[in-house]
């Protein structure tokens, strides 16, 4: 059975009104079964807290929902599940913060600026900037979901600065370098962040397959970071 059959089968078997109670009844369902449980349980409130980012500014657009599926890539044959649930974590009365609470409990034993919620935060973003523009809700949204996760501000402010171009994109700040920095430093960071934002490392991070899109995103961002800065150099 599929990662989305076993979480749709349980979000059928057990939901009803309220999908807090869904992310409890998991936790049931998957007893026998952690690594699935915790899957599933994660995937559960990253739904919720994409389809709230979606309502942040006040209008669900087509494009934000489209940002959503291409962040969640289930099987066509799952949609309307899918859909079901993403529904129901919108028209939900609990708030979004109860949802960012649960999902930094599942990381309860990850270091500070945790990697699999930098994960979240990048979907967030990528469904924010769906529309053309990030609305100044939605960023108070995500930033404060960073800070229930315990990202530190500076780790935050390079993680927008991936999504955010007010003045231009700045490759410095999208790899956490300065610019007085020599390019064998800058280097040796981008190999680093390779490295760790991999889409395999998803895998081995223990995130399901559907998230993949959040890592292929981030690594086009870092590795044109990179390009931009080698360019600039040699110029100089």
């Amino acid at each position: 059975m599929s990662f989305w059959e076993k979480l749709l089968g349980a979000v059928a078997d057990t939901a009803s009104n309220a999908l807090s109670a869904v992310i409890e009844a998991i936790r049931t369902v998957f007893e026998g079964d952690p690594e699935t449980r915790r899957k599933v349980a994660f995937s559960v409130a990253v739904i919720a807290l994409s389809a709230k980012m979606a309502k942040a500014d006040g209008v669900v657009s087509e494009a934000e929902v489209d940002a959503f599926r291409e962040i969640f890539d289930y099987p066509p044959d799952q949609a309307k599940n899918v859909a079901r649930l993403y529904n129901l974590a919108r028209q939900d009365v609990a708030g979004y913060e109860a949802y960012a609470e649960k999902l930094a409990g599942l990381c309860s034993t990850c270091a500070a600026n945790c990697p699999v919620l930098e994960d979240v935060v990048d979907g967030l973003f990528h469904i924010a900037k769906a529309d053309g523009a990030i609305h100044e809700k939605e960023l108070a949204f995500i930033w404060r979901v960073a800070e229930i996760f315990g990202i530190s501000e500076s780790h935050f402010e390079t993680i927008t600065a991936r999504h955010v171009h007010r003045d231009g994109i700045d490759p410095y700040v999208v790899l956490g370098v300065n610019r007085s920095d020599d390019f064998a430093t800058i280097r040796k960071r981008y190999r680093v962040l390779v490295t760790e934002h991999h889409p395999d490392m998803l895998t081995a991070r223990g995130m399901p397959e559907e998230f993949h899109a959040i890592a292929n995103n981030r690594m086009a961002t870092l590795n044109a970071a990179y390009e931009a800065i080698e360019k600039e150099r040699r110029a100089a």
